[in-house]
């Protein structure tokens, strides 16, 4: 029987290949919070290295933002260590930059953080930037957005900015959180992660809740709704 490690990671070897998410010389920054998601796509990319056929670069960025209590960042720092990856860990005044009259939000504290891998691509001269997002993150985004927004979207697993000379890549876009959850309690990693006293985003969680309904006599539902975002009939969506 396949280990979890090894399950995760031809799961990530899929998606690199099916959705093309890495080229010859790439340099890519990886976002990596210290959670399970972050820490184990650097561990998979970071071990992949040796073997893989394309020849690519790691920059390993950790974000400490000022509104939240973090473990120390001495564990993070001493993985990084552990794993010979080149590592970077700034620290971002996200609650400071609010502006007056404004209340911090999810959707603020993501976009600052964003635009700080932007940066760090810059600084670091990387062309890509790697985040954390797995199968169940894209196939919640996509309800939350039909639910709450109205609106047919989801999280992309290759996106390029049409602005800016950088793309991001999601090497977790097949991979079940489940899995994730017990790889990461086997190798005793991702327990860095900052608590947020603006977190458990009560709609996200309400879909998570609906999606392991939807899923409980069928796993294989979470992979069909994803594969329905690949797979979209718009004679059937759009009215005339």
């Amino acid at each position: 029987m396949a280990s979890y490690e090894q399950l995760i990671s031809k799961r990530i070897g899929q998606a690199l290949y099916k959705y093309r998410m890495i080229r010859e010389n790439d340099r890519i920054v990886v976002a990596v919070s210290g959670g399970k998601d972050s820490t184990t796509m650097l561990y998979d990319l970071n071990k992949r290295q040796k073997s893989f056929p394309i020849h690519y670069e790691l920059e390993a960025v950790h974000i400490k933002m000022d509104f939240s209590q973090c473990s120390e960042n001495s564990g993070l720092e001493k993985l990084f260590k552990e794993w010979g990856v080149r590592y970077h860990i700034i620290e971002v005044p996200v609650q400071k930059r609010v502006r007056a009259g404004k209340r911090m939000n999810c959707y603020w504290c993501s976009t600052q953080r964003r635009i700080e891998l932007l940066k760090m691509a810059e600084k670091l001269n990387c062309n890509k930037i790697a985040i954390g997002h797995h199968l169940d993150d894209i196939i919640e985004t996509f309800f939350m957005n039909m639910c709450y927004k109205g609106e047919l979207a989801a999280m992309l697993p290759v996106f390029t900015y049409h602005k800016f000379p950088y793309t991001i890549i999601r090497p977790l876009a097949l991979v079940y959180e489940k899995l994730i959850i017990k790889f990461a309690q086997q190798k005793n990693i991702g327990q860095f992660k900052c608590t947020c006293p603006y977190g458990g985003n009560s709609k996200r969680l309400e879909v998570k809740k609906a999606i392991s309904i939807l899923a409980s006599r069928e796993e294989s539902v979470r992979y069909m709704i994803f594969k329905a975002l690949h797979n979209v009939n718009l004679a059937y969506l759009k009215p005339e």
